[in-house]
């Protein structure tokens, strides 16, 4: 028995390797591109476990994906491959469009063709397993019901724009042609290997190395946190109990506006790790100009999971950020390998030199 999870070495897809190599007794075949958010790293604690095998290589290359699905027979496929960052979506959306739209219809098609080929048996046991966002729903007015499964798309971002269009290629996979597919939408992560431009990473790496950390106009933008964990846990249990055609919502029912996250950051970091002359890390704050067209509030319902497969988030997000804090203090030598010249020219131009 096998699975192929794509995007296997990036933030979300490393934990979910190393999480199912460490529940379930299957080999998992790994794809990654390893772009700048890829690093083979992330998997080095399953040290030589003979179970994984890590192929470098892009969903988009039909040749690769068809000689995989060919040589292994996984009985599902996890989609974890895609451009995530907002912010890059925002100065460069083709890159977007590439992966998590063209690409993504291309391993549906070797995916269907493969699919179509097994015996009524393997056929029926199959799953397409579909990663997504809670942003592809748009933004949720500060007192309005988190996301329910049924809500309608209204992507706000070029990023969640392209997420969106994948969702719904998947969609009318299942509809059109019965291939048993499952997406689920989630919110946001943390936790280990994730790159330092997100807020968290991005917060604690500045904060050590004495630099601004940067908010987006008054920080009041208010998300619900997930920890990597519990994301992982919870596809896992879609994966061997969803129903085909089903989507599921993961979310941490943790909701935290990006000001606290960050103030939380810097108070747990006084207390591990303290500044030199008694500073506090809160000092570095800084606020820069917002970006266009920032959502203000996710928020997830996760009734669905819930009800249907018995999964809630187990980790409180104090006791799960500063664990994921620890972490990134344990590991200089990831930040450092990560946090190489492109990263630097990346955030001086994004932040104009702010940070």
């Amino acid at each position: 028995m096998s699975i192929l999870v794509t995007g296997g070495a990036g933030f979300i897809g490393s934990n979910f390797v190393l999480h199912r190599l460490a529940v379930a007794d299957e080999h998992v075949v790994t794809l990654d591109k390893l772009t700048y958010a890829g690093n083979l790293s992330n998997l080095a604690a399953a040290g030589n476990d003979s179970r994984l095998l890590f192929v470098r290589g892009d969903i988009g290359d039909t040749a690769l994906v068809e000689g995989l699905l060919r040589r292994y027979r996984p009985r599902a496929v996890i989609n974890f491959a895609a451009e995530t960052h907002v912010d890059r979506s925002i100065r460069g959306p083709g890159d977007f469009i590439a992966t998590n739209v063209a690409a993504t219809h291309r391993l549906l098609e070797a995916v269907r063709a493969y699919w179509a080929g097994l015996n009524d048996a393997d056929e029926a046991a199959f799953r397409f397993l579909h990663i997504s966002t809670d942003e592809v729903f748009g933004a949720l007015d500060p007192e309005a019901p988190p996301f329910t499964e049924d809500a309608p798309y209204a992507p706000n971002n070029p990023y969640a724009a392209s997420k969106a269009s994948a969702d719904h290629m998947v969609r009318a996979y299942h509809h059109t042609y019965g291939l048993p597919t499952l997406t689920t939408n989630c919110s946001n992560n943390y936790g280990p290997f994730q790159f330092p431009e997100k807020l968290i990473p991005l917060a604690i790496h500045n904060a050590r190395s004495g630099r601004p950390i940067p908010l987006y106009g008054d920080g009041s933008q208010t998300r619900d946190w997930l920890n990597v964990a519990d994301h992982c846990a919870a596809v896992s249990r879609v994966l061997d109990g969803g129903t085909p055609g089903a989507v599921y919502n993961i979310g941490g029912k943790s909701e935290h506006t990006n000001l606290a996250v960050v103030e939380t950051v810097c108070q747990i970091l006084d207390e591990i790790a303290p500044r030199a002359g008694a500073k506090s890390h809160a000092e570095l704050i800084t606020f820069v100009t917002d970006r266009p067209g920032h959502d203000r509030r996710y928020a997830i319902d996760t009734a669905r999971i819930e009800a249907e497969l018995g999964w809630a988030p187990a980790v409180d997000f104090k006791t799960g950020l500063r664990s994921t804090i620890e972490w990134y203090l344990d590991n200089p030598d990831w930040i450092a390998a990560v946090t190489s010249g492109a990263y630097r020219t990346w955030i001086d131009r994004h932040y104009g030199g702010a940070v």
